[in-house]
């Protein structure tokens, strides 16, 4: 079909990432196998003596439509360990070196630049060593390897939980949960869900919930962002796309954040609002499906516009945070 596409990643036992792209919404299908190598149609036996020159990887079919490869990327830098070059947590040797292998220009283009942004966040201290290589053959590997975790569900349990590779992802990512790798491209957020009402509960307090979910206003003048003047970007607090700008920040005397037009307009949905027996825009993000506040029009502003935004909606990145959270791209916005 012409909305699916393919992607090779290797991060270490091939298990693992087979795992983790299954479950990845608007994946197709997976398949584990060897690649990079110099030995024609390899065995299991073979790859893991390490002495055939191939990785385990993990080829994933996606729909186009539902995920992007902007994702997939991100998707495969928070399953790896990128900063080890002997192999990943328990297992070393050739065979289990991280790289990704790119089948045309655009893909390497991509994994170049992600690369290039996870080194530039600091989240690592050691040097990313992940390759970025050209797509070589791939080898579908032995019927008992793929769907292992779900064939062996309690050995492969075992593997992962002593391998190292859960705690590791547990200890670094946690940290950097604002981290976004292209948070500018809409690419990047086709097929992005919203986390379920029980979630969103856990991670909100209620007062955000209320707003962002019950479409409620918040307080004026006591709210977090009303007074703030620092040079920064406002962000969806659930999915993080990109929605205002400090720079179009205005005090408008009404007691919140208001901005006269939007940092991605794309991000921004206006719907009717009839509540209250007013008749009002209301403002929403796109992808997080979040009540962000109300548009007012023919404000003496010098867009004409007054978009009124509720700050439990918005979470703030100042500009000494924007590139190690991701959102480097918009450094040319400030002075």
């Amino acid at each position: 079909m012409d909305n699916y596409d393919n992607a090779i990643f290797a991060g270490g036992c091939f298990w693992c990432l087979d795992e983790i792209f299954s479950y990845t919404n608007g994946v197709v299908e997976t398949k584990v196998g060897y690649t990079g190598g110099y030995l024609d149609n390899p065995s299991y036996e073979k790859v893991c003596f390490g002495h055939t020159g191939h990785y385990e990887a993990v080829k994933v079919m996606f729909d186009k439509n539902q995920i992007s490869y902007e994702r997939l990327l991100e998707v495969f830098w928070k399953n790896i360990d990128p900063t080890n070059r002997d192999g990943q947590f328990c297992d070393m040797g050739k065979q289990y070196e991280t790289a990704i292998f790119c089948l045309n220009d655009k893909q390497r283009l991509l994994a170049q630049k992600s690369k290039e942004r996870l080194e530039e966040s600091k989240i690592f201290k050691n040097k990313i060593v992940t390759k970025i290589l050209d797509a070589d053959k791939f080898y579908e590997a032995e019927n008992y390897h793929q769907d292992y975790y779900k064939k062996c569900p309690i050995n492969y349990s075992e593997y992962k939980k002593f391998s190292g590779r859960k705690a590791f992802e547990k200890q670094t990512w946690p940290l950097n949960s604002c981290f976004r790798l292209f948070p500018e491209k809409q690419e990047y957020w086709v097929g992005y869900k919203k986390p379920e009402t029980e979630t969103l509960k856990r991670i909100l307090t209620p007062q955000q919930f209320y707003v962002m979910y019950k479409n409620a206003t918040e307080k004026a003048f006591d709210n977090e962002y009303a007074d703030n003047k620092e040079d920064g970007i406002y962000v969806d607090r659930i999915s993080g796309e990109p929605l205002f700008c400090s720079m179009d920040k205005f005090d408008s005397n009404t007691g919140w954040p208001s901005f006269t037009q939007p940092l991605e307009r794309e991000n921004i949905v206006e719907l009717a609002d009839f509540s209250y027996s007013m008749e009002r825009v209301e403002v929403r993000s796109r992808y997080a499906d979040s009540h962000l506040g109300h548009l007012f029009k023919n404000e003496p502003t010098s867009t004409g516009l007054r978009y009124c935004i509720n700050s439990a909606s918005l979470r703030f990145i100042k500009k000494d945070s924007l590139v190690s959270c991701g959102y480097g791209y918009y450094l040319n916005l400030f002075p």
